[in-house]
């Protein structure tokens, strides 16, 4: 749309973007496998992390006796989400089961959900996307062709690498 000439000022054009609503995608993977978890909610509340945990947990890996699951320090991503959300009996059931490992405050980089999220981006979602039954097909398309070539993550920063960078995070 072109903004109105003035004097001494050449022609300009303004681009209105049009904002479709927002979602929340939660992501998850196995690196060694090159299995990937998308799911797309309405929010990010503690009660939508917990159920994308529990069913991923419950129907991905069914026959696991313990997952662990490496998170970052979101305000959802601890048990409590679970207590809030499901009955005491099956929480104590589904934690049993379930390890989580926090990433360091300064060190959420070390979590490889954000280098799936970034391929996401660059792969898949690196435009205006209309609606959210766009961006499902999209991201469920995106995800099966990923899970079908066992996409892995090649992950180099060793143990070793992490303390000595990390170090001056840790309390002694």
């Amino acid at each position: 749309m072109p903004i109105p000439l003035m004097p001494g000022s050449p022609l300009k054009y303004d681009n209105e973007y049009k904002r479709h609503g927002t979602c929340n995608i939660f992501a998850a993977v196995e690196p060694k496998a090159g299995r990937h978890f998308i799911e797309v909610t309405d929010r990010r509340s503690k009660a939508d992390f917990a159920i994308f945990i529990r069913d991923m947990v419950e129907m991905e890996y069914k026959e696991a006796t313990k997952v662990r699951i490496v998170l970052d320090n979101l305000n959802t991503h601890f048990e409590k989400s679970f207590y809030e959300t499901f009955p005491h009996k099956q929480v104590t059931r589904l934690l049993k089961r379930i390890q989580f490992v926090y990433t360091p405050k300064h060190a959420s980089w070390l979590n490889m959900a954000e280098i799936v999220i970034n391929m996401m981006e660059n792969e898949c979602l690196n435009r205006n996307i209309k609606s959210r039954k766009l961006l499902e097909n999209e991201l469920q398309a995106w995800t099966y062709q990923n899970n079908a070539e066992r996409r892995k993550i090649k992950w180099s920063f060793t143990r070793e690498k992490a303390d000595k960078k990390l170090s001056k995070y840790y309390v002694s």
